[in-house]
């Protein structure tokens, strides 16, 4: 008796070749599986009906569906990876300019007390830190007149930099007085060191070698630092100057006048210039190298003692009047000030702001972060095109804030804390550890985009 076809059956864990195994065909590798589900006796019944041309075309049908659905998420997939190359475009562009401003200050939580780690090493104040461009280690230096490189992920010394002993031949080279700034080179070669003696050092980061002293200030170096993606450094100094030096070539460049007292900070990124705090003379200062010309910015009212940029057109300054400038390089005046940033401190009616001793800012974002002796360090916001400062929160640290650096991923920020001022010793916090910290600095998940 002759048996009529029939489509092949699924038994137990066997799988025979049919329509339904076509249906689950993968196309990119050709495999063929059992991903049909289930048909009902009708669906079968029709499909034993069907024509071999009928069974054809359902099937090439259902083919070029599929491939039409692949062709769909390619087509979406290239949108989204051609937005995004638009998007780097467009930050290049806006940093090359100077402008780009990204927003990630909504996203920073406070983090909890337990959560900052406090590095011991130092016996007297912290004065400045700087973080290695891989975030790998920091560099701390002190009143002790001592260098300390720490491991970012161990917490522990890599490397010590001893004082220099007066009249002790035969010693290894370092600092004999006060060291008051630092600053390390955008490929992580060269670290620049500055004390009260006039006399800059400069190191191997690697291994902390010493390889040349600069001289030619006439007082305390106050200010370093190094251009970006050269190795071209700036130092100014109490003696009011600004000088130009070629590290890898050993050399003295150039000497730039123009403030009226002791210079207390300085900074500089990419461009061929820098900005400096001067201090009692209440200026902010551009100095132009290759012009020898300087934009001169008015605003504070008190010694103006720290500065960094946040972007090649704009930077943070702080002062010991309490307040903490935005400014522009297209505007002589603040686009934003706020006065008492810290607070008040004192009797009433007798009330004196909180000095601000420090101040960092993470590059071209709106997230700056300020150091008084007010027992905390202060994350601001910067509002759209730099005009507002909004308080984000407070991170509890104790002490006198010297020096604060933000790490270049963002994702911690680190304080040099002392007992005294980084300038002077006006006066001393006994509960305050001399000791570096390191903030984290976690984020907020964002919200889902719509369609995600």
């Amino acid at each position: 008796m002759r048996r009529s076809p029939a489509t092949p059956r699924v038994r137990g864990s066997q799988c025979e070749t049919s329509e339904s195994s076509l249906i689950g065909r993968d196309l990119s590798t050709g495999w063929t599986g059992c991903l049909a589900p289930r048909r009902t006796e009708e669906e079968e019944e029709e499909e034993l009906e069907e024509t071999a041309q009928e069974k054809k075309l359902r099937l090439a049908k259902l083919y070029l569906e599929q491939l039409r659905q692949q062709e769909e998420e390619k087509a979406e997939a290239q949108a989204f990876e051609e937005d995004q190359v638009a998007g780097r475009l467009k930050e290049d562009v806006l940093e090359q300019r100077g402008r780009l401003q990204k927003s990630v200050a909504k996203e920073i939580q406070a983090p909890a007390p337990a959560d900052i780690q406090v590095l011991r090493g130092h016996q007297l104040s912290i004065t400045c830190v700087v973080i290695t461009p891989d975030d790998s280690a920091i560099f701390s230096a002190a009143k002790d007149c001592t260098i300390i490189k720490w491991s970012v992920e161990s917490r522990r010394k890599l490397h010590v930099i001893p004082r220099a002993k007066k009249g002790v031949e035969g010693q290894p080279p370092g600092h004999g007085s006060h060291i008051l700034c630092m600053a390390i080179s955008s490929d992580g070669k060269y670290l620049a060191s500055g004390d009260r003696s006039k006399l800059i050092f400069i190191w191997e980061a690697q291994s902390c070698r010493h390889l040349y002293t600069f001289t030619g200030h006439r007082d305390a170096v106050s200010g370093l630092a190094f251009r970006r993606g050269t190795h071209q450094l700036y130092s100014t100094s109490h003696d009011r100057s600004v000088k130009v030096w070629n590290v890898a070539e050993n050399s003295y460049v150039e000497t730039l006048f123009g403030h009226q007292d002791s210079v207390a900070a300085l900074d500089a990124l990419s461009r061929e210039c820098c900005v400096t705090a001067g201090g009692r003379d209440g200026t902010v200062r551009v100095w132009k190298i290759p012009e020898e010309s300087q934009l001169v910015f008015y605003g504070h009212q008190g010694s103006i003692d720290s500065i960094q940029l946040i972007n090649e057109e704009h930077m943070v300054s702080g002062a010991d009047d309490g307040s903490v400038a935005l400014w522009g390089l297209s505007k002589k005046r603040p686009l934003a000030l706020q006065r008492e940033a810290h607070g008040l401190r004192g009797e009433p009616g007798l009330e004196q702001p909180f000095w601000v001793s420090s101040v960092a800012a993470l590059l071209n974002t709106d997230l700056v972060a300020t150091g008084s002796h007010s027992s905390c360090v202060r994350l601001w916001q910067c509002g759209e095109g730099f005009r507002r400062l909004d308080p984000l929160c407070d991170i509890p640290l104790v002490g006198f804030i010297n020096s604060l650096k933000f790490s270049t991923s963002g994702d911690f920020l680190v304080a040099g804390v002392g007992q005294e001022h980084r300038l002077g010793r006006w006066w001393r916090i006994k509960e305050a550890r001399n000791s570096v910290c390191i903030i984290p600095l976690r984020r907020a998940p964002r919200p889902p985009t719509a369609g995600s």
